[in-house]
Order: C-alpha cells, then sequence, then structure tokens
C-alpha cells in the first residue's frame, strides 16, 4: 500500500478543475463576498461596535471561515456524486491498483484545498473592505484546511449515502445553512439564552470562527488549542466514517 498514493486523484482532480476554474470559485465565494458587501457595508453602519470590533471587522473572519465549509462540503456533494455516478470515474479508478482509501483520501484532499483556496480569497479581498489581517492570518491556514477536510469528509458522507441530487437538499438546508446561521458569524453567542448558546457553541463551525477571528487581529483573549485539538479530532473522525460508508457503497 503507497500511503501517497490518494495525491494522484487529487491531482486529476485539480487538472479537471483548472478547466472550469472562473465559474467555480464564483459559485462558492459569491455568497461570503455579497454578505460581507451587504451587511459588513449596509447593516455595519447601524450596529455598534462588537468587543471593540466594528461589524465589519466582527463578520468578515466568520465569512473566511464559512467560505472554507460552502466550498469544500460542496465539492464532495454535488462534485463528488457527479464523479460517482454520471460520470462513473471511481468505477475506472478502482479498476487500476487504487483503493477506496486511497480515493477517499483524494477526494477529502481536495476538497479541503479547494476550502482553503476559497479562504486564502477571501483573505486576499479583505484590504479592498479597509480590513487588513494581522500577520497570525497565515498560521490561520492550517486550521482553514483542517475545517476543509472535515467538511470534505462531512460532504463526501452525505455522497455515500445519497440516492439522488435531492438528498443533498437536505444536507444544505439542515445542516450547513443552520451552521452559517448560528456558528457566531452574525452575531455574539453571548447574546442568546444560555441553552441556545450552549447547543450553537458545540456546532463544528462555531470555533473555527472563533479562531479566525483571534488569528484575524491577533487577539488571543481566549483558549485556543483545545479548539484546535477538536477541530483535529472531528477531521479524523469525519475521514474515518467517509472511507467506511464510501466503501459500503462501493462495493458490494
Amino acid at each position: 500500500m503507497k500511503p501517497f498514493a490518494f495525491l494522484k486523484i487529487w491531482r486529476r482532480n485539480a487538472l479537471v478543475w483548472r478547466t472550469h476554474i472562473v465559474s467555480t470559485l464564483i459559485g462558492n465565494l459569491g455568497q461570503p463576498l455579497l454578505f460581507l458587501l451587504a451587511m459588513g457595508y449596509g447593516l455595519g453602519h447601524t450596529v455598534p461596535t462588537i468587543d471593540g470590533l466594528t461589524y465589519l471587522q466582527f463578520l468578515a473572519p466568520g465569512l473566511v471561515a464559512s467560505s472554507v465549509m460552502y466550498s469544500a462540503a460542496f465539492e464532495n456533494t454535488y462534485g463528488s456524486y457527479t464523479r460517482l455516478t454520471l460520470q462513473k470515474t471511481y468505477e475506472a479508478i478502482l479498476i487500476t491498483p487504487m483503493t477506496v482509501r486511497d480515493l477517499a483520501l483524494g477526494e477529502i484532499s481536495w476538497g479541503a484545498t479547494k476550502g482553503l483556496i476559497a479562504a486564502l480569497i477571501m483573505l486576499a479581498a479583505l484590504p479592498l473592505f479597509g480590513l487588513w489581517p494581522s500577520p497570525w492570518a497565515v498560521a490561520l491556514l492550517p486550521i482553514l484546511f483542517l475545517t476543509g477536510i472535515f467538511f470534505a469528509a462531512l460532504g463526501l458522507i452525505m455522497t455515500a449515502l445519497a440516492g439522488g441530487y435531492e438528498f443533498f437538499n437536505y444536507f444544505i438546508s439542515l445542516v450547513i445553512t443552520p451552521l452559517f446561521l448560528f456558528s457566531g458569524i452574525f452575531f455574539p453567542l453571548a447574546s442568546l439564552a444560555p441553552t441556545a448558546r450552549l447547543v450553537c457553541q458545540h456546532l463544528p463551525l462555531t470555533p473555527i470562527v472563533t479562531l479566525s477571528r483571534m488569528f484575524c487581529y491577533g487577539r488571543f483573549d481566549e483558549p485556543w488549542f483545545l479548539k484546535i485539538l477538536g477541530a483535529l479530532l472531528l477531521a479524523i473522525g469525519a475521514t474515518w466514517l467517509a472511507i467506511i460508508l464510501l466503501r459500503r457503497r462501493l462495493i458490494r
């Protein structure tokens, strides 16, 4: 077993992506950038400062984190399901010496890479809005890649379970959208009732949003190590489950 054989899957997906790079970037980045423009500039003028940050400053790091979630999750749901069913790419790959494990790791690593690319573009766009990230933002990149691994693996789990494209409507509506709305991107969780705050604090995107603000502005006023450790454990667990379910789907 070659430990890095999955990189061939990653390279294959990267080569295909190059042929339609513009459309995929617009699709993945359109929503976060529009929210940053509409809510940061529009609503932001009417919202008081939050923890010493303007609303635009408060909002932007969370949208960077959400861009990873959206890009990785969409790639490994709609994209992976197309390769699984319509294009029969997975069947062709498994005829070669590649294993299901290689296939899953290649798909997940590519989804995480697309998530990181989306985050990098968002970070690069922040100065256009008058926001200048701290040099600590460089240390945020591996955390965002780890986040991409989790959401890419979660997307691949959904692909392994899906009976059709309609299945992903449930995933987007019941999982991705609530994470986007209630992970502390748009408002401080301290403003919620204790029970609601407890639930929102345990959503998988919440600690990433917090870490994004900490590293974007170099404000380490909360413990960060356990948040990173939690993200690592989630990524490992989701990847392991994705491999099991994809193997069950492909090998019968």
